[in-house]
């Protein structure tokens, strides 16, 4: 009778602690589970901010070679562009890294994908229209949405072995290079257009002085 009550005492202990450990380890990963939707909200506003400094730097670049900056003053200008670069170096005091875990295979992908884009930026000066069109075709590989032009399969494939924040990374500087060489494009056109204008001006005028 008494050695009854003795293992019926232990067997009640053994519940207790092991009720117990079992309730600490739910609270222990339910506070996991808080601190990683934490740390992924981390993550997007580290990005976040990586993304605004982006643009930012690239308002401050269309700003300082927009046509608007060449026609006016000498002084204006001068004034314009220190205020631009100080906004520049003050953006550029902003250092925010958010590293991208990769296995192998999504390094070498990446370090490929880089590279083909590098080699297009390269022809820039040598054949801008074609550097634009080849950059859309990458640009079109990156979209979920049906392109409107061809499709780099190959850089397609590439792409697809990144990692998927690698991926975002992609598409996001063929977006900016797109955006700069259509800024350039305008740019060009309005210098030629007012080139041309000029000229016909001064054959106006050349015209009239002998009429």
């Amino acid at each position: 009778m008494a050695q009854a009550k003795i293992n019926a005492k232990a067997n009640e202990g053994r519940f207790c602690r092991s009720s117990s450990m079992a309730d600490r380890s739910s609270r222990l990963l339910e506070s996991l589970d808080q601190l990683e939707l934490r740390v992924e909200a981390l993550r997007d506003a580290a990005t976040a901010v990586e993304q605004e400094k982006e643009i930012l730097l690239e308002m401050i670049h269309s700003i300082q070679n927009s046509q608007d900056m060449r026609q006016i003053s000498d002084g204006e200008r001068e004034e314009l562009h220190l205020t631009a670069n100080r906004l520049m170096g003050r953006t550029l005091t902003v250092e925010v890294s958010v590293e991208t875990i990769r296995n192998p295979q999504q390094q070498e992908s990446l370090k490929h994908a880089t590279r083909i884009i590098d080699e297009v930026v390269n022809k820039f000066l040598d054949d801008l229209e074609n550097a634009k069109s080849h950059l859309m075709s990458l640009y079109s590989a990156c979209s979920s949405e049906v392109p409107p032009g061809p499709v780099d399969q190959k850089f397609q494939s590439i792409v697809i072995g990144c990692a998927l924040e690698d991926q975002k990374k992609i598409k996001r500087r063929l977006e900016t290079l797109l955006r700069n060489i259509e800024s350039s494009d305008k740019a060009i056109k309005l210098l030629e257009h007012s080139k041309g204008a000029g000229s016909k001006n001064l054959q106006q005028n050349a015209e009239n002085k002998f009429n």
